[in-house]
């Protein structure tokens, strides 16, 4: 008897503090769930996000105009050679020259100079026509430059906007003193954060763009001096 009034003793205890934990899960209050959105993010990020706006405006618009100048100078007319070819055999210089200057593209500013030099030495139309692909190449290479600055510099810049955001965290907990709070450092750290993926953000299109925009200029660099061989092998073929 005396072990059944223990057992139904300690169920009543049990029950009592079930109930007492529900209660005190119920007076708790509830957690909310922040969602923070991306303008909100950037906006957090402080005056480094300007600059850092700044480089990414200028990358993307670096990126789209050279993309569309270099397809532009890559563009080849198949029958461009032939014809030269045959106006310089029939001894038509004005024709080929008229030629070039009509087709008006990097490779044929080349053939152009190589036709001004005909009757030099053939190594002065070669270093001729070396000098107009030089300048060719730098012409398409415009703005390469800003995109190697920015795929550099830019993640520095968010780098730096972290180290000032967590100064500032640090010193507000110091000043704060004995009442400091986690919950400060936490806000301060993650939004000082922020200038560090924006930075390496804007320095990863940077690279990609100058890399691809590399590429172009390395295909247009190759029809050029293919172009080349093939007008200097024209001026060694002998007469007809």
């Amino acid at each position: 008897m005396n072990i059944l009034t223990s057992i139904l003793t300690q169920s009543d205890t049990a029950y009592q503090v079930a109930d007492s934990l529900g209660s005190v899960a119920a007076m708790a209050p509830a957690v909310v769930e922040e969602e923070l959105s991306m303008w909100e993010l950037c906006l957090k990020g402080g005056i480094i996000m300007i600059p850092l706006l700044i480089l990414s405006v200028i990358s993307i618009y670096i990126l789209v105009e050279r993309f569309f100048a270099i397809r532009k100078a890559a563009k080849e007319d198949a029958s461009f050679m032939k014809r030269i070819k045959d106006y310089i055999h029939e001894g038509e210089i004005d024709s080929a020259m008229n030629l070039c200057k009509k087709t008006n593209t990097p490779y044929s500013r080349l053939i152009l100079k190589g036709i001004t030099r005909i009757g030099r030495p053939m190594n002065d139309v070669l270093v001729a026509i070396e000098n107009v692909g030089n300048l060719e190449i730098a012409e398409l290479e415009k703005g390469f430059t800003w995109l190697a600055t920015t795929a550099a510099g830019a993640p520095m810049i968010g780098f730096l906007g972290t180290v000032t955001g967590m100064v500032q965290a640090f010193f507000a907990m110091a000043s704060a003193g004995s009442n400091a709070d986690v919950t400060v450092l936490a806000s301060g750290i993650y939004e000082a954060l922020v200038t560090t993926v924006a930075g390496l953000f804007v320095g990863i299109i940077a690279l990609f763009a100058y890399n691809y925009l590399v590429s172009m200029v390395n295909k247009v660099m190759k029809q050029l001096e293919a172009k080349t061989m093939e007008f200097m092998d024209l001026l060694n073929e002998p007469a007809k």
